[in-house]
């Protein structure tokens, strides 16, 4: 591992092919001939041929349909809804530390693990599972962090730089310094028309957020202590922060800054290793290391179905629902006639205390000594995805809450007993 700081220089190299073929959905994925591809060997998806490996990271895509596993000797790709192997590639030396999907198409951005010399944690691979082989790569002087992906750029994520590149041509758009930052936070919005980065500042508990094409950078002072999680909404309005303390999590309004909710996780401390929000903001949710998943109930509404699905849910007083056009439809290009993220109204300065610090609504006990991330699924359930292997559904009751039923869990691959030696890597949008 490079402990040295990341030198500002870098170099990448483009493939022959001068653009992104266009995606293909995981049914059109092509197995490659003999000879088509000297990185990977294809393996077919059933679980109960398994061999052990090492699990060195786990990382949702975009909308959460999906899920990557880098492994010590390739990467492994997971439908949620159902649960299915959908494929994986298998090296014959090494392995991934991160695997990145763009939606569920066939881009991945790919980064080697320490041990594997061939694909170093320095660089960066841009796979196209479609032609199959790499189509880019970016070569740094010093360890990556972390890479996320957007249709339309790449963002990775260096100790004290995150660098945006465009993704049709690979070159770079945007350079941003950071606060130290080895646990490699940074989240990106995805709808189509607006763009908008979150990622450390240069300031403990300070939580930058550009809002690309507005030209607009905000800088929320989230907490007192280091930050060591966040999420963004899809549209990048609403921002989720937990520090290393992990007793709170906060929601930030990005546009102006401002706090709109406060939410306990408990009074002792925790290392929050996620937090999801679903997509009507209705509801948040957070793991950590104590085992258990809590569900949270917001006050920050989407207009809509939300707001009146369930009358009768404990949210105490209604929430206040402010014209959203004074701050949203900026982010919204006039070119489109769609306008889906007019539709968010968000309270401004009208907390009362007793909407501060509320106590989880629902809740789901895990082993206390595994990494899991969370993301929500249809019909009021939660999916969770541990680095022991494991996948787990809940099911949780909207208007009562309390303990979540478990509705599935699936060993998706049967880790080796050395796994201990390698510190693992949980990834969320």
């Amino acid at each position: 591992m490079l402990t040295g700081a990341p030198s500002s220089h870098m170099s990448s190299s483009v493939s022959s092919s001068d653009r992104i073929f266009p995606p293909s959905r995981f049914g059109s994925f092509e197995s490659p001939g003999i000879g088509a591809s000297s990185s990977f060997s294809w393996h077919g998806a059933d679980m109960n041929e398994y061999d052990e490996t090492d699990l060195f990271s786990i990382s949702w895509n975009q909308d959460y349909s999906c899920f990557a596993a880098g492994t010590s000797h390739g990467f492994h790709i997971y439908t949620c809804e159902p649960f299915k192997e959908t494929f994986r590639r298998e090296l014959k030396n090494g392995g991934f530390k991160f695997v990145e999907m763009l939606f569920c198409c066939n881009i991945l951005a790919l980064v080697g693990a320490a041990a594997n010399s061939n694909y170093p944690p320095n660089k960066v691979l841009i796979w196209d599972d479609h032609q199959s082989r790499f189509i880019g790569e970016f070569t740094f002087r010093s360890e990556v962090h972390g890479v996320k992906l957007r249709r339309d750029r790449i963002v990775i994520v260096l100790k004290h730089k995150i660098y945006v590149h465009n993704f049709k041509d690979l070159k770079l758009l945007h350079q941003i310094e950071t606060l130290a930052n080895p646990r490699g936070l940074c989240c990106l919005s995805h709808h189509p028309n607006t763009f908008a980065l979150a990622c450390p500042g240069l300031q403990k508990g300070q939580v930058r957020v550009e809002h690309f094409g507005l030209d607009v950078t905000k800088f929320i002072n989230a907490h007192d202590s280091e930050i060591a999680c966040f999420t963004l909404t899809m549209d990048g309005l609403l921002l989720a922060t937990a520090s290393v303390k992990g007793t709170l999590i906060r929601i930030f309004n990005t546009m102006d800054g401002s706090r709109l909710q406060e939410v306990r996780r408990g009074i002792h401390s925790a290392e929050i290793n996620s937090i999801a929000l679903s997509p009507k903001v209705q509801w948040l949710a957070a793991s950590s290391d104590k085992g258990t998943v809590h569900i949270f109930s917001l006050k920050v509404r989407v207009s809509g179905e939300d707001s009146i699905t369930h009358p009768n849910s404990p949210q105490g007083p209604a929430p206040f629902h402010q014209n959203s056009s004074t701050s949203v439809d900026p982010f919204v290009s006039p070119n489109t006639g769609a306008n889906p993220i007019s539709l968010l109204y968000c309270m401004r300065g009208i907390l009362p205390k007793y909407f501060s610090s509320e106590s989880s609504f629902a809740q789901f006990h895990l082993p206390g000594n595994t990494q899991f991330i969370v993301a929500f699924g249809s019909l009021n359930s939660v999916m969770i995805v541990g680095m022991d292997g494991s996948f787990y559904r809940c099911s949780f009751d909207p208007v009562h809450g309390g303990e979540m039923v478990q509705q599935e869990y699936v060993r998706f691959v049967n880790l080796k007993k050395s796994q201990d030696k390698y510190k693992p890597v949980i990834s969320s949008q």
